[in-house]
């Protein structure tokens, strides 16, 4: 029997479960947001595709990914947290095999998709189920676990990706989720318990406002740097999305049961908590994005060991994310978001600064590592700020928002620092792209200093209090079944 709403989730082994099965989702879904990286040009053979489709190939699974969170997290707290959260690792699964057995692009873009809806139903719910589970004074270790799991994914997927399109073939990139997402999916609908969000009904006006603007924006965003920043496509897209996200927050404003109360933002953790993980992941994303260009363009390595290098990244990444989140639940989350970041800012600046057409890699080392420990420092904090900054039964809508700001600051410092590469650099030769690579990761270490400055917005929290909204969680919580 599955444990009922309103029946607090105590029981260590019912926390295990939750904390083992969202470690596995997380890493499964940040690892497939970048495997594909270092494999495109092995699936371009294969399949025949065009410049163009492959950029598809990559983005299809961003774009329906970062348009459906809200929506994943609005489908969680309506229908069952734990019953959406299995259908959507099954679903992308499911997609999973479609990708493998593409017999050309079109196929793959449609699957890839796919996947990415899925995997909106599964990142926020992962998130919501681990929140309600552990107690605040528990939960940033909780949190860095799995954040540390999921940054090792994102650190390590172009050297996964290479790897597998080198030594097996780039199918196996997606045949290696089928067994791992239904064998987590069956543990999860046996051991974690069913529980529900404070509202039962939808808001349908909310769903389709927040998904048309997010796709407006996303899209924008992903097509800029093709089909140019000042194109009617770009723009319209732009402008579109900011007027829906615009008419969304009016909607939720007046909706009797709103997905996205707005009240939230009264609250400087919840606000400044969100700026800053979209700051952090925005450099990060954007960072990692050209980084491997750069080490397989300007310095001549090839896929499996520019990945294997950028790994350099993860080196304290499993240890530093759990320390980080267990000393935010002692002495709150500001003083080590503010430190991450600006560890972020310094270690991207560095790397601005040295880099050139011959660099040695051992003189990328340290700021690579500088840099992998403030961003491990930043994303537990950042995520336990914000939903530690709502009642027990809202962090599910906390969840989907800040899963959301995410992949949107995501895509954002991609389109960004591809711009600023573009205006001063190209791929014509390794100074060329050494050129426009330098100022670009320059703008990634503004973000996270940007980051770090609304981090002080946080409120503090004197050593040994308390934590920030430490009521128990007596409803709507996580269990297990026997």
């Amino acid at each position: 029997m599955g444990e009922r709403n309103g029946s607090p989730a105590t029981s260590r082994s019912a926390q295990g479960w939750v904390l083992a099965l969202a470690s596995v989702a997380s890493f499964m879904l940040a690892l497939d947001a970048l495997v594909v990286a270092t494999s495109l040009t092995a699936i371009r053979l294969d399949l025949g595709a065009t410049i163009e489709g492959l950029g598809w190939a990559a983005n299809a699974y961003n774009v329906s990914f970062a348009v459906l969170l809200m929506t994943g997290a609005a489908l969680g707290d309506r229908f069952g947290r734990r019953r959406m959260y299995v259908a959507g690792l099954v679903l992308f699964a499911m997609a999973s095999a479609a990708c493998a057995l593409s017999p050309d692009i079109g196929w793959l873009i449609t699957a890839r998709a796919v996947q990415g809806v899925g995997a909106a139903v599964v990142a926020p719910l992962a998130l919501t189920l681990l929140s309600t589970a552990f107690p605040p004074e528990r939960r940033g270790q909780a949190l860095g676990i799995v954040a540390g799991l999921a940054g090792l994914a994102t650190f390590s997927g172009p050297f996964v990706g290479g790897a597998i399109a080198e030594g097996l073939a780039w199918q196996w990139i997606f045949w290696l989720n089928v067994p791992i997402g239904l064998f987590a999916a069956l543990l999860a609908h046996r051991r974690i318990g069913e529980s529900v969000g404070p509202n039962r009904s939808l808001d349908l006006g909310g769903l389709t406002l927040v998904t048309a603007g997010v796709l407006g924006v996303v899209w924008g965003l992903a097509r800029g740097h093709v089909a140019g920043w000042g194109s009617l496509e770009v723009v319209t897209s732009l402008v579109a999305g900011v007027l829906l996200l615009t008419a969304f927050g009016a909607w939720e404003r007046h909706a009797p049961a709103p997905m996205l109360p707005l009240r939230f933002f009264r609250s400087s953790a919840f606000t400044a908590g969100n700026v800053a993980n979209f700051c952090l992941w925005g450099s990060l994303y954007g960072f990692l994005f050209l980084t491997a260009q750069y080490l397989q363009t300007a310095l001549g390595h090839g896929p499996l060991g520019a990945g294997l290098r950028l790994m350099a990244c993860t080196s304290a990444l499993i240890l530093v994310a759990p320390l980080a989140g267990a000393l935010a639940d002692r002495f709150g989350e500001r003083r080590f978001m503010v430190g991450g970041l600006l560890l972020q800012a310094t270690g991207m600046a560095w790397l601005a600064l040295i880099a050139d057409a011959d660099l040695a890699f051992s003189l990328m080392v340290l700021p690579l590592v500088v840099g992998g420990i403030g961003v491990s420092i930043g994303i537990p904090t950042a995520q336990r700020a914000v939903v530690g900054a709502v009642t027990a039964p809202e962090i599910g809508q906390a969840s989907g928002v800040v899963t959301t700001l995410r992949v949107l600051g995501g895509a954002f410092g991609i389109a960004t620092l591809t711009a600023v590469f573009a205006g001063t650099g190209s791929l014509d030769s390794p100074a060329a792209f050494a050129d426009g690579f330098a100022p670009a990761i320059g703008v990634a270490a503004m973000l996270a200093l940007v980051g770090a400055i609304a981090a002080l917005w946080l409120p503090g929290r004197t050593p040994g209090a308390p934590p920030l909204r430490a009521a128990p969680i007596t409803e709507h919580a996580t269990g297990v079944t026997a």
